[in-house]
């Protein structure tokens, strides 16, 4: 645990950024703490040499929410539904469905099979919209900003399918401790299984351009490799570890909400470098498809929420996702006031920032 208003971890004055890997005659290339580039002030230092990057360290957490003390002391465990929605702007859902998993699973509530497979079908038009995401931004920063607007373009669709399941572009505000909020209606499937179909159609199309681009071939091909031994030591999470040749994939290993009933395939990629990532987002976009049109073909009858249970105070347990960049893990315990005692979120992206001087 933490103190709602966190203090320095040290009399330090500056932190004194590291260049393990490489020697004083490196040059430093400073980028941040805050750079038009980024969406959140975070402060990276580049050692290279000539072209070439030796090491890089960075400095983050300059902005705290305190999300976690707001959610233990000012919310009741629905409201906290909400707040773990907004934990991270791309991938809301995954959190919300780990926090409420979490609290579920303390409290030994089954959540019924059709708001288990509709929590499973949300999370993974979640998947498109931020690989997809990913894939664009791939192409803007190598250069090749045409191919950055089509897959901008065809991400379009990925939010017209969560405006038409959800009433948002964002699936936001769905989960409840216990189910989901909002039914899937038939006329609303019928619409999303249309544009399931455009979208592989345009994704491929999309696809075939990019790995034929010579240019996107040398600036990512061998680039930013992230060794099978160092992932496995550093414990990386998501397409980070599945392109360096580890079949992880909390979906699989531990199938949560509706992916029991899902057919489940686990891509992972050998060439450990930047290419072999965006390989392993594409194979996941085809799959993530694939299982939107299973789950709404296969839908299960029954009820959306378990209602008439009691919150039991001072239960805990763990509850995870499988979001785009990797699992989400939540861990939760129960007060004696109708609120959480303590609330922890780990965030995937924190298990992958670790690597970053050993690409």
């Amino acid at each position: 645990d933490y103190r709602q208003r966190p203090a320095p971890t040290t009399d330090a004055e500056t932190y004194e950024f590291i260049n393990e890997l490489g020697s004083k005659k490196n040059n430093v290339v400073p980028i941040g703490p805050l750079h038009v580039t980024s969406d959140e002030p975070g402060h990276f230092r580049l050692f290279v040499d000539g072209e070439n990057i030796i090491d890089a360290d960075y400095r983050l957490f300059y902005v705290h929410r305190g999300m976690e003390k707001l959610a233990e002391t000012r919310m009741g465990y629905n409201e906290v539904t909400f707040l773990s929605d907004r934990v991270c702007g791309i991938c809301g859902f995954a959190h919300s469905t780990a926090y409420t998993t979490s609290v579920e699973n303390a409290m030994g509530i089954v959540v019924p099979e059709r708001a288990q497979m509709i929590r499973a079908i949300l999370l993974e038009v979640e998947r498109l919209h931020s690989h997809l995401l990913n894939l664009g931004l791939a192409c803007h920063f190598t250069g090749f900003d045409s191919g950055f607007m089509q897959f901008f373009r065809v991400r379009e669709t990925s939010m017209k399918m969560a405006e038409i399941l959800t009433g948002a572009r964002k699936t936001y505000g769905l989960n409840l401790i216990g189910g989901i909020r909002r039914d899937l209606l038939k006329e609303d499937m019928i619409q999303t299984r249309q544009l399931a179909q455009q979208m592989r159609r345009d994704v491929q199309e999309l696809v075939d351009m990019l790995l034929s681009t010579p240019n996107m071939e040398q600036r990512t091909v061998g680039i930013g490799r992230l060794d099978p031994e160092i992932a496995r030591d550093f414990s990386n999470v998501g397409p980070m570890v599945r392109a360096s040749g580890h079949a992880r994939d909390t979906r699989a290993d531990h199938p949560f909400v509706g992916y029991g009933l899902l057919p489940m395939e686990v891509h992972s990629e050998q060439g450990c470098d930047v290419i072999s990532r965006l390989k392993v987002r594409i194979n996941e976009v085809y799959t993530a498809l694939n299982m939107i049109d299973f789950g709404l073909d296969n839908l299960p009858g029954g009820p959306l929420m378990v209602e008439g249970f009691t919150y039991i105070p001072h239960r805990f347990a763990l509850g995870f996702s499988e979001a785009p960049r990797g699992d989400d893990i939540h861990w939760s315990m129960t007060g004696d006031n109708q609120k959480l005692y303590r609330w922890r979120c780990r965030a995937a992206t924190y298990a992958n920032w670790p690597t970053l001087r050993y690409m």
